[in-house]
């Protein structure tokens, strides 16, 4: 039996957050993917809290976008069971990235810490490793940063004795770092001017978050509502 009146209103709302699910679910996906690049070229690989997350973000999006088809499927052929899937499903995922979220503020200072760990354990493959040079380059030259916690790091680099990388310096050319003149470059460390970046842009993760939630919560209710309105209409018959 079709819904009517105001459950129509209802269904169309629904169809919409299917369509915002399936875009947070993507979104998901490619902050996950992009997370996990970069700890990849960041830190040393292994089962740490702070490699877990990105792989929680990937599996919550693909889980996301697979309920979004559920209650797809569900509003479309007004069936009881598949809308009520979705509404559990939905529920659950809600629950993973509360969790996800909680774990992230716990593990903060840990993730910091391995950061600091993994950057000065680079530094000292950075003379005889050539992707390891690039990716701190890239860094210190991103981020007008030079060593871990400044530039005096370097000085404990074996071969790096008087000298720092190229891409500490202000003004960046070939072997610039060589007898370098501190007023030339930059010497805060990279660590901390990271852990700022990422301190000033929590909030902007923290808003996309929180508008996620509530747009799950709503879905939640519409879902409900569908469902009681399928139920009524097969006591009806």
């Amino acid at each position: 039996m079709a819904v009517e009146g105001g459950m129509k209103c209802v269904k169309f709302l629904l169809y919409v957050l299917l369509l915002a699910f399936c875009a947070c679910a993507v979104g998901l996906i490619a902050v996950g993917v992009a997370t996990q690049l970069v700890l990849n070229q960041t830190m040393t690989r292994g089962a740490t809290p702070s490699f877990l997350l990105p792989v929680v973000i990937i599996a919550v999006g693909a889980f996301l976008f697979l309920v979004a088809f559920v209650g797809c499927c569900g509003a479309c052929k007004e069936n009881y069971c598949l809308m009520i899937t979705f509404a559990i499903f939905l529920s659950l995922i809600m629950l993973v990235e509360v969790a996800a979220a909680i774990a992230g503020y716990v593990f903060r200072d840990k993730v910091r810490s391995e950061f600091n760990k993994d950057f000065r354990q680079q530094m000292k493959n950075y003379p005889k490793a050539n992707e390891t040079a690039s990716i701190l380059d890239k860094m210190q030259k991103d981020f007008k940063c030079c060593g871990a916690a400044n530039y005096t790091d370097w000085e404990k680099i074996p071969t790096m004795a008087s000298r720092v990388p190229d891409s500490c310096c202000v003004n960046i050319t070939n072997n610039c770092g060589v007898h370098f003149v501190v007023k030339d470059i930059h010497t805060e460390g990279c660590v901390e001017k990271i852990a700022a970046w990422l301190r000033k842009n929590v909030l902007v993760v923290a808003a996309a978050a929180l508008g996620i939630a509530f747009v799950e919560i709503l879905g939640i209710v519409l879902a409900c509502c569908l469902v009681k309105s399928i139920r009524s209409g097969y006591e009806v018959m």
